[in-house]
């Protein structure tokens, strides 16, 4: 990490549902960030999402009776052509690579819908109600769709030169799970720093895979392009890369180091909730090394200090190896 993260501590990232019960859309957070990070990081991150993930899509169709997608059906209300594009809308998720068959036989009157395929346990249709045709009062169809996993986008015309079958029609499939991505990079501070980052990821998928799952897949992808980049085993001036074991937080040699140290390391990037980081800092208590010179008595004649907040103190302090002032020592 970039070294100004020993100052400011490392980034701290977190999530949240939109919508009750809905994994699929969250809001991703990611903050402090040193500056032209959070544009350097989100771009990366939301190209990725876009482009690369793994989906599921339909790829062709065969209709009894039809050599090709211009052709109408007596007794079906909708042509070959809308049929192909209902088809592209249909949201499945797939958990084998290999291309499966998926049948359609119905005669109407009816409204056919995505719940009305004949699937196998390998396929999970996510969105039952997706119209596909309308069939009129006689009508019959009897088709079979071919459904791949897949990334990216793979156009029919690309498909058609390779597998060129009669009455073989090809789709255009959209296989990307992830339907839209947008960030925004917001100002953060940390002690007197202000000049900071905080990325924002809104990140919604059609729900063969989570938001949360999305990101980490997109993220190992980007990892593991970047690593060829450089070696584990040598790190280039690695006094300007962030080592969070030299940061202010380990200890304190001698009370003239503490008052040096005080400056830099600002109380902000323990994360305390704003009410408890609210009360120390207008108890005067805006350093770590302050805090820590603190006991227990003192923190709770602070006002609007209470028990919960102590508790978080003694939480976030133990995870960092520190912890308040002994009593006895004031006795």
């Amino acid at each position: 990490m970039h070294i100004i993260q020993e100052e400011i501590g490392p980034p701290v990232f977190s999530a949240s549902q939109v919508g009750k019960g809905d994994d699929s859309h969250a809001i991703f957070t990611i903050a402090p960030l040193p500056p032209g990070y959070g544009v350097t990081l989100g771009n990366a991150m939301r190209r990725s999402l876009l482009s690369s993930l793994p989906g599921t899509a339909v790829t062709s169709v065969r209709i009894k009776g039809v050599q090709h997608e211009y052709t109408t059906l007596k007794g079906v209300h909708d042509s070959v052509v809308d049929i192909c594009l209902n088809l592209k809308q249909l949201k499945l998720r797939k958990f084998n690579k290999d291309p499966e068959i998926v049948s359609l036989v119905a005669k109407g009157p009816k409204t056919i819908k995505a719940k009305d395929l004949k699937v196998s346990s390998d396929i999970e249709v996510l969105d039952p109600d997706v119209v596909i045709l309308n069939l009129e009062k006689g009508g019959e169809i009897d088709m079979d769709i071919t459904v791949e996993k897949g990334v990216g986008y793979a156009p029919a015309a690309d498909r058609n030169k390779k597998q060129n079958e009669p009455g073989l029609i090809h789709i255009d499939a959209i296989f990307s799970p992830v339907e839209r991505v947008k960030f925004d990079v917001e100002s953060s501070r940390v002690g007197q720093r202000t000049n900071l980052d905080k990325l924002i990821m809104d990140v919604e998928t059609n729900g063969s895979l989570t938001a949360e799952e999305a990101m980490q897949f997109a993220s190992q992808l980007l990892k593991s392009y970047f690593e060829y980049f450089g070696s584990d085993d040598k790190i280039v001036e690695n006094e300007f890369v962030a080592d969070f074991s030299r940061s202010g937080v380990q200890g304190i040699q001698d009370d003239e180091t503490s008052h040096i140290k005080e400056s830099y390391t600002p109380i902000e990037i323990l994360n305390f909730s704003p009410r408890t980081l609210n009360a120390l800092i207008n108890a005067g208590v805006g350093s770590i090394e302050q805090l820590t010179k603190c006991t227990e008595a003192s923190l709770s004649n602070f006002r609007g200090f209470g028990a919960k907040a102590l508790d978080e103190v003694h939480k976030t302090l133990a995870e960092r190896g520190l912890a308040l002032s002994d009593d006895s020592m004031d006795a």
